[in-house]
């Protein structure tokens, strides 16, 4: 490599993550054919457009590979239609939006600070700015308030419902929220990019079937590079032409929100990596894989409870928990910065009805996938989790905190990164 600044930056990076423990819910560790498909000479090529519909020439190739991406997607999910272009997980439930509703409609999501996404209606966001936005929460409980959230749809009757979270750790009810949203005719939308790993290892239920529209990104549980999907059934006709807003356009809608709508050319060496993880997600060791994250993630709720720390929901259904550090004494961002110096990285987080501010929130965000990946299993998390309870009562103490870190460089030496 011939930038040395770039070199030195990029293997610093890979220190980090080789020697550390990554445990922010929203992240991973690709395979190395992703990381090949990804650094291809692929990206060189511009392709508006879609397969046998492009504005350039050239595309003979790049038209097989998002042919590929497409049909892996649907077949892994179960839908009849798939679009792979959009660049990451925003622009993609951006593109939802656009297809879908008008500026100035009522549009629905979880609140942020109860678990939600900003592009679920969040006030700062596109989704809360130009769309009438009501935002629905969880119960002081943690979870979510099904008939309070069924109640708000009476009263508000949002075209269009989001559903899906970043810090919830509880099962969605598909049935339950489709006939919520049937009550207003609502288009009723799952964003299960936190999930859709566990979705198709069967450790979550699947929303296909319930849902109109599925968006996720694809690099947290389904392990790909950077990136999105966008879901639905439908009967697809050709994207250049206007159709009029129903499900059974929802494919030409998403494909036309795309490009012309919001995007030019697809990163087509995005799109050859996705292929790549989809296929690689298609192998019977992925559903183990997808089932042993939630193993991880409950065995290690249950090393943090009896040590005393709160959760949110008291445990978790998925590959999250969300804790409470109030009762400890500790803040979120103080027990980030004690992790972190002791080669844990986590999120600070806000709780259900946090009183402190977002950055500055009572919680932390813990996840299992990239640990997963890297073969740990129940009992490194019994590990895991001591060394977490350490290092939240070593806050400050800068001489304890390096010594665990010591112990977790030495222990991840035997769980290397993907080849």
């Amino acid at each position: 490599m011939i930038d040395d600044e770039i070199e030195a930056l990029i293997a610093a990076e890979t220190t980090r993550q080789a020697e550390g423990l990554e445990m922010i819910p929203s992240e991973n560790h690709t395979s190395g054919e992703v990381l090949k498909a990804l650094g291809s000479r692929l990206t060189d090529k511009y392709s508006e457009g879609y397969p046998g519909m492009r504005y350039y020439g050239g595309c003979e190739f790049v038209d097989k590979v998002e042919n590929l991406a497409r049909d892996r997607a649907k077949s892994l999910f179960g839908v009849s239609h798939a679009n792979v272009q959009a660049y990451s997980g925003s622009p993609a439930n951006m593109a939802v939006y656009y297809a879908l509703v008008d500026p100035g409609d009522t549009v629905m999501g979880l609140a942020l600070y109860f678990g939600g996404h900003m592009t679920h209606g969040l006030k700062v966001n596109f989704s809360g700015k130009w769309f009438n936005s009501v935002q629905y929460q969880t119960g002081r409980d943690g979870y979510l308030d099904y008939d309070a959230m069924a109640a708000l749809v009476q009263e508000t009757k949002p075209k269009l419902i989001f559903v899906g979270a970043t810090a919830y750790p509880r099962i969605f009810d598909w049935a339950k929220l489709r006939s919520i949203a049937d009550t207003c005719d609502a288009y009723l939308i799952a964003d299960i990019s936190h999930i859709s790993g566990l979705v198709i290892a069967g450790a979550h239920p699947s929303p296909v079937g319930f849902a109109d529209v599925i968006t996720t990104t694809t690099h947290k549980t389904l392990r790909g590079p950077r990136g999105a999907l966008i879901l639905c059934n439908g009967n697809p006709s050709n994207p250049l032409k206007s159709v009029e807003r129903s499900r059974e356009n929802l494919p030409t809608l998403i494909d036309r929100a795309i490009i012309p709508g919001l995007q030019g050319g697809p990163h087509n060496h995005q799109t050859a990596a996705i292929a790549v993880a989809l296929r690689e997600a298609s192998q019977p060791a992925f559903k183990e894989y997808g089932k042993q994250i939630v193993k991880n993630a409950k065995k290690l709720a249950d090393v943090l409870m009896n040590k005393g720390y709160q959760l949110v929901t008291g445990g978790t259904d998925n590959h999250l928990l969300l804790v409470d550090l109030t009762s400890k004494g500790i803040t979120g961002a103080e027990a980030e910065k004690a992790l972190g110096e002791a080669g844990i990285t986590v999120n600070k987080n806000t709780v259900p009805f946090d009183p402190r501010k977002p950055f500055d929130p009572s919680g932390i965000r813990l996840g299992t996938p990239a640990l997963t990946t890297r073969g740990l299993k129940e009992t490194e998390m019994q590990q895991v989790g001591e060394w977490i309870d350490y290092a939240l009562q070593a806050k400050g103490q800068s001489a304890k905190l390096a010594a665990i870190r010591d112990e977790v460089v030495a222990f991840t030496k035997d769980y290397p990164l993907p080849a």
